[in-house]
Parts: C-alpha cells; sequence; structure tokens
C-alpha cells in the first residue's frame, strides 16, 4: 500500500510551517545532525556542516566543497531521471511528487536519511565523493579512506533490478540502484565519520510518526505566542533547533552553530545570544552554551574567539596578528539565565569563570594604561570589517568598555546573590570608575557622541557603538539626550528599518557590506535594552517593534538586512542563529508587556 507521509494535522506547529524549508537557502537538517539536505532542480544534494582543515586549511572552506553526496536523482525503472512535478516540505519530511509516485524523506537519526519508495518500479542514483565501494546483497558501502574519513551505507530489503558502482575519478564514486515492484518500500542511507553503520530498516510509518512526534514537541515546549508574528516566532524556533550539532571532539556540549550552511563551529558572542532563547524551553540547553565556551578557557582567563571540532580559535595572524576573543557578554547574557530560572548553582558554577574572563581584559588589553581596554585585533570585536578598525589596532571602543561595564554591574548581582558579600562593594567600584573614565576619555559634548580611539586619536566614524554607553542606565541625562538625538535622526540612524550599523550619512555607509551599513539584529536587541534602562520605554518599545516587522517581512531569518529596503542582505548567512534568538526574545517581551501594560517613563 502507498506510504503515509504523515503529513501533520492541521494547526500542528509543522503545519504551519509547511514549505518554509525551500532546500535552496534553507537545508532539511535534523537536532544534532551535521546533514543538510538541499535542493538542485530535479536533483538533491547531502552538504556535511563540518570544517576539516586538513582538507581544506581555509576557516571558511567547507563552504565551497563539493556536497559529500550530490546529483541524487529519483528514476524511473530504466534509470531514466524522473522530474519532480511538486515538493512539500516539513521540518520533519520532504515529500516529492513524481509521475512513478512519492518519493519522501526523512530522519531516523542524526547520522540516518530513510527514503520512502512508491510501490511502482523505480531507482534512484547519486554520485558520492569517497574513493572506496562495494555493493552487497542489501545495497553497499562507500568510504573514503585517508587523513578524513568519510563512510556511507546505502541498505534496503527492497528487491533490486540492479545494484552498481562506479567509480568516475580517484574521489567520485556513482551509484545506481534500480527497485522492482512491491516488497518494502524503503532505503536507508547512513553518513558518518564513525567505524560502525546504522543498516537496521526502521517501520517507515512508525519512524515518520516519530520524526513528527520529535518537532511537535519541541514546538509545544516553547512560550505560545499567537497573532502576526506567530508564523515567524515558530520558524525561529525550528532555526533554534535545526543549528544544534552533537559534541564531536572539542565541541564538548550541544551547541548552536550560527548558521549550518554558513559558519560551522560555536562562536562565542553568537552562543551567549543563543541562550537567552534556550532559557525558554530548556535550561540546560541554555547552560550549555555557556559551559562549551568555558570548558576551553585558557589559563590566563581568556576565552576562545570560537570552538571547533579540531581545536579553537585563539590567535589568528590576519588581517593583524594578535590574540583574539570576542565582545565580553558572558556576564550580561549569565546574569540574565539566573532572572528567568534563579537557578543559584550555576552561578556558583560559572561566576569565577567569569570574574577570570574580566580579570582578563582589564590586565592585558590596557596597553595605554587610561584604564579603559582595546581591542586588539578587529575579529575581536565581532565587529569583522567595521570601518573602526581602519586606521589599525589597537582601538579603544565605547562599545568594549560598556559591555565590561555590564559584566562588572553582572558580577556585583552575583556576588549578592551569593553572598560573596566582600566581592560586590568590589565590583561596583569597578564599574563606577569605569564608566567615569568613559566619559573623561570619550565623550565629546560638541558631538554629542563617545568616539573610539587609536593612537590616542578620535576615530571620527559614527557608528551606533557610539551610542553603547546608553546601556549602562547611569549617564548624566544631557549626554542621554544627545545619544538618543543621534539614535532618532532619520539622516543618520532612524532609517525606514533601523539601526544601520554605520550612520546613513557618514562616509564611510555601505547598505550591504556586513558591518559597514547593513542592521543586525543583535545592536538593536542591546540598543533597546539601553532605551529601556535609560528610561526612554516609548523609544524603545518603537525600536522594538520595527525590529520585530523587520525581521517579520522576511520569509528567512539572516545575518544582516539593508536598513533602507529591509531586505535580507545578498552576502548575509541564512537561517541566523543570534537573529532567531533575539527575535523570540523581543516577541516575549511585547507579549509580557501586553499581558501587564505598565507606564512609560518619561523621556
Amino acid at each position: 500500500m502507498p506510504f503515509d507521509t504523515s503529513v501533520p494535522p492541521s494547526g500542528s506547529i509543522c503545519s504551519l510551517l509547511k514549505n518554509r524549508i525551500d532546500l535552496i537557502n534553507i537545508p532539511f537538517t535534523e537536532r544534532g545532525s551535521r546533514l543538510m539536505v538541499l535542493r538542485n532542480n530535479d536533483t538533491l544534494t547531502i552538504r556535511l556542516a563540518e570544517r576539516w582543515l586538513k582538507i581544506d586549511p581555509r576557516l571558511s572552506g567547507y563552504r565551497y566543497r563539493p556536497p559529500l553526496i550530490e546529483n541524487l536523482t529519483f528514476c524511473d525503472e530504466e534509470g531514466y531521471p524522473l522530474a519532480f512535478s511538486e515538493v512539500t516540505t516539513y521540518p520533519h519530511l520532504i515529500d516529492i511528487h513524481t509521475t512513478k509516485g512519492n518519493f519522501a524523506i526523512t530522519f531516523v537519526d542524526p547520522e540516518t536519511l530513510l527514503i520512502l519508495l512508491p510501490e511502482a518500479r523505480c531507482g534512484l542514483c547519486f554520485t558520492v565523493h569517497v574513493n572506496q565501494g562495494q555493493t552487497d546483497r542489501r545495497g553497499g558501502i562507500l568510504h573514503m579512506v585517508g587523513d578524513i574519513r568519510r563512510n556511507v551505507a546505502y541498505t534496503t530489503d527492497r528487491p533490486m533490478l540492479k545494484n552498481q558502482i562506479t567509480q568516475k575519478q580517484p574521489n567520485e564514486i556513482n551509484v545506481e540502484v534500480l527497485f522492482d515492484q512491491g516488497g518494502p518500500n524503503a532505503l536507508l542511507i547512513n553518513i558518518t565519520p564513525r567505524l560502525g553503520f546504522n543498516r537496521y530498516l526502521p517501520d517507515p510509518q512508525k519512524t515518520l510518526a516519530e520524526a513528527l512526534q520529535r518537532w511537535e514537541e519541541w514546538f509545544q515546549a516553547v512560550p505560545k505566542v499567537e497573532g502576526k508574528y506567530q508564523t515567524q516566532y515558530y520558524y525561529a524556533w525550528w532555526i533554534m533547533r535545526a543549528g544544534l550539532i552533537s559534541t564531536r571532539f572539542y565541541t564538548t556540549r550541544e551547541a548552536m552553530v550560527p548558521s549550518k550552511p554558513f559558519y560551522v563551529g560555536v562562536w562565542q558572542w553568537d552562543a551567549f545570544f543563543h541562550a537567552l532563547a534556550y532559557r525558554h524551553v530548556n535550561p540546560r540547553l541554555a547552560q550549555d552554551q555557556f559551559r562549551v565556551l568555558l570548558d576551553h578557557q585558557r589559563e590566563d582567563g581568556m576565552l576562545p574567539d570560537a570552538v571547533h571540532d579540531e581545536g579553537t580559535i585563539t590567535h589568528l595572524d590576519f588581517p593583524v596578528e594578535a590574540d583574539v576573543t570576542k565582545p565580553p557578554v558572558l556576564g550580561w547574557a549569565a546574569w540574565k539565565f539566573y532572572l528567568s530560572t534563579g537557578d543559584q548553582q550555576f552561578l556558583k558554577e560559572i561566576y569565577d569563570a567569569v570574574a577570570r574572563w574580566n580579570a582578563w581584559w582589564f590586565s592585558k588589553n590596557d596597553t595605554d594604561a587610561d584604564g579603559l581596554c582595546e581591542y586588539h585585533h578587529p575579529y575581536s570585536s565581532g565587529l569583522d570589517d567595521s570601518p573602526l578598525w581602519d586606521e589599525g589596532m589597537p582601538v579603544t571602543s565605547p562599545d568594549l568598555n560598556t559591555y565590561l561595564f555590564l559584566q562588572l554591574e553582572a558580577l556585583a548581582k552575583m556576588a549578592k546573590v551569593l553572598n560573596f558579600s566582600n566581592d560586590v562593594q568590589h565590583w561596583q567600584t569597578q564599574a563606577q570608575t569605569l564608566l567615569s573614565r568613559m566619559i573623561a576619555r570619550l565623550w565629546d559634548a560638541e558631538a554629542g557622541v563617545f568616539w573610539p580611539r587609536h593612537c590616542e586619536k578620535p576615530i571620527k566614524i559614527l557608528t551606533p557603538f557610539s551610542l553603547f554607553p546608553l546601556l549602562t542606565g547611569q549617564l548624566p541625562p544631557k549626554i542621554n539626550s544627545a545619544l538618543v538625538q543621534h539614535l532618532t535622526n532619520p539622516a543618520e540612524f532612524w532609517s525606514a528599518f533601523p539601526v544601520p550599523t554605520v550612520a546613513l550619512n557618514d562616509p564611510h555607509y555601505n547598505p550591504t557590506q556586513m558591518w559597514r551599513g547593513p542592521t543586525w539584529i543583535n545592536v538593536n536587541y542591546l540598543l533597546i535594552e539601553g532605551l529601556m534602562r535609560t528610561g526612554y520605554l516609548e523609544l524603545g518599545q518603537e525600536l522594538r517593534q520595527r525590529t520585530l516587522e523587520l525581521i517579520n517581512r522576511n520569509r528567512d531569518i539572516v545575518e544582516y538586512y539593508h536598513p533602507e529596503t529591509g531586505e535580507a542582505c545578498e552576502k548575509a548567512a541564512h537561517v541566523f542563529g543570534w537573529s532567531a534568538a533575539l527575535f523570540i526574545d523581543l516577541v516575549l517581551q511585547e507579549q509580557r508587556e501586553t499581558s501587564h501594560p505598565r507606564e512609560p517613563v518619561p523621556a
């Protein structure tokens, strides 16, 4: 009998996300999996979300490698390709219509795909980038033998009319399998770096039902949201589950990557932003986004820029040679986690690590001894190609010292909760001293902004990072007012889709070049918090609403957006983690305020 594709019931979240996975920019994938299924016209490819510098020494070389499996084509009994007359996707399923019937794909586990076949005689062929292979009575096994091991097994209990492996190139093998009519209607594909294979064929109907159940249980566990943001909200939660990779080598915890197709690894401040969403659904998962970085904290207190399967990134020789990390938002994010969960045990676990991380900044990154910290590598800012670094490093930047103020403030609050009474005053005094130095050294009363400095000279490029001291919530009213005037100036930052990462009227502004103009969701999120902390509640609410509308108007959730058109920028990464995580948190903020309205505080 024809297989039941387990179309989710009407009203379920999976049905709400019908065809959101376009298989072009948005891959079909699963929690913990390194496999990504994508479409190329009437064929499919399976890419791997992993780096392996032994294959390509470039940090992002995995983006340009050919897929492990490509040209996966469904065919008739004579091997002629079948066109895809219709393709329907859900979080748990790809359903492909052809003249021979429906083919469907679902995950059995993170390393195993199950392809369901129509009853008619049919087949499939595909190319695998490996160098050894052999057939057997149930399918075949293929290997890449060398520095990097790749293992692929395909398995079926359906009678086969043809099962052939042909080596076309040294690292390229073609597979063709043709099936007789009747019998079991499934083919298993297992892709693993391990020695052992999964060649156990499960019941197709049960497998489909279990895949659907995994996704529905995830969606049912998240806080409920209705209204205009509902579909995008649940799509954001799809990203938060689909973007998780399982533990492997240096990746010591189940962790969220910024984007499976674009950024494979765990980047430091991305992970802390991701934790802000996970705290609403799975506190342990949120904690592990912190732990995966803290597991690799250096003895001097520094946290790595990123963690990959092969190791960590703590030093780079381009575009300058220096240690490289990410902005110190650890304490700020950990305190937010505590406010949501009340988990004192977690504060006890990380408190000393946060203190060591904070000490590293002040001991290693104040080369001019003015009491303010500097970025010594552009990538440490997280703003890799910002024009703020064009004049060279190091740069004493207002955003960095604002983050450090927030971290000192968080440490004081943690110390109070944990009854470390001697530490409370210590951290509070450091925070106030740092704020005073920021005003004394970086504030320009005439321009009404905080300028970053390089070689004792201000870098007069207008970016929203000159407004970030708003986040302290403790600036004099005149300074607050001046900063807000810049933020709300339509010629500078109050664009159609704010907030551009370089002011619209600054000669360095480029609306499509990463940190030289596009709108980034984390920048908006932080500025919203700054406005709220400073008493500009109505303005903070407006920026939050405009940020939500920006994300909601696009089908995917991406890395950065054009600040004038609101479109996703061409080079921006798709299915982007922190944009999804912060969208979730902003939606929940708005929902809480709608349920429990408060009077705005006059500016």
